[in-house]
């Protein structure tokens, strides 16, 4: 039997539910987006884990909620994406709404970056909210 071209892993005290669901539903998401999972690794970690990452892989000194280190090529998807559980949880909290909801919109959202959409000017976000909703609208 083959790996999962996605895994999970947690470098902090969670437990992913429904990850093959969430597999299915991703390698759907990167499907339609023209795109073909191959190696995808989610880190799960807490605040400081993925701060101590955007230092010194990225040079910024801030708390995110995820950060995406896409190796793919062409339509093939292959990346380390890491997800700071506490953002999540500060982020569901904030935005009233249920952790799972928000954790698989930063799951898609990673994704969506591999995809090749941004967030960094209002209309790149504004395509990446529109997609995310509609992925989210796709869960199983």
């Amino acid at each position: 039997m083959s790996e999962p071209k996605i895994q999970f892993h947690s470098e902090c005290d969670f437990n992913l539910t429904r990850p093959s669901l969430r597999e299915d539903w991703l390698s759907e998401l990167a499907e339609k987006e023209g795109k073909k999972i191959e190696a995808v690794n989610y880190i799960f970690c807490d605040d400081e884990y993925l701060h101590k990452v955007n230092v010194e892989f990225l040079n910024h000194d801030n708390y995110t909620d995820i950060i995406t280190f896409d190796y793919g090529i062409g339509a093939e998807l292959v990346s380390d994406i890491f997800v700071s559980v506490e953002r999540v949880q500060d982020n569901a909290r904030e935005y009233r709404v249920a952790f799972e909801d928000e954790l698989d919109r930063v799951l898609a959202h990673g994704i969506l970056h591999l995809c090749g959409y941004k967030d960094k000017t209002p209309a790149d976000e504004a395509l990446m909210r529109e997609k995310e909703n509609y992925y989210l609208s796709l869960r199983p």
